[in-house]
């Protein structure tokens, strides 16, 4: 009975590794690289609004899908990338864009993690400074461990 739980469980696996290493990337829909190359740049610096930690590019969300296909659409119209950049972000808000630009509504996004490492070594540095001028017997003394 184990033996041929073992060896249905090892179908599984392999099954399951071939169909992996099996699968391909789709090939791309449009005929020139050079278009494709452009439109992957595009897509890897746009945010999926529905996966929010995946660009565009990577997510197989389906309003990912209509994006790439939409900014490949806006490629072979002739738009630059700063006109489809700034379509998706007049459409979408700066949420958008991978890099947010610097701005009022933005700062806190900028300047928020380097305040609040130096608030944290702020506060470590003042801990420290007031344990250093304790005296000894304002500390616990250890206690004798007596399970040994």
């Amino acid at each position: 009975m184990a033996k041929r739980f073992l060896q249905a469980l090892w179908a599984t696996v392999l099954a399951c590794t071939m169909g992996v290493a099996l699968a391909n990337e789709a090939a791309p829909a449009v005929s020139d690289p050079a278009l494709e190359a452009r439109m992957m740049v595009i897509t890897s610096e746009l945010r999926c609004l529905v996966c929010q930690n995946q660009t565009i590019a990577d997510s197989h969300a389906e309003l990912a899908v209509d994006l790439r296909e939409q900014v490949r659409e806006m490629l072979q119209a002739g738009k630059t990338d700063q006109q489809i950049t700034d379509y998706m972000t007049a459409r979408y808000g700066d949420f958008v864009l991978y890099r947010p630009p610097f701005k009022a509504l933005t700062a806190l996004l900028w300047i928020g993690p380097a305040a609040m490492v130096l608030i944290g070594l702020g506060a470590l540095f003042v801990v420290l400074r007031r344990r250093s001028r304790m005296a000894a017997d304002q500390f616990e003394p250890e206690e004798p461990d007596t399970n040994t």
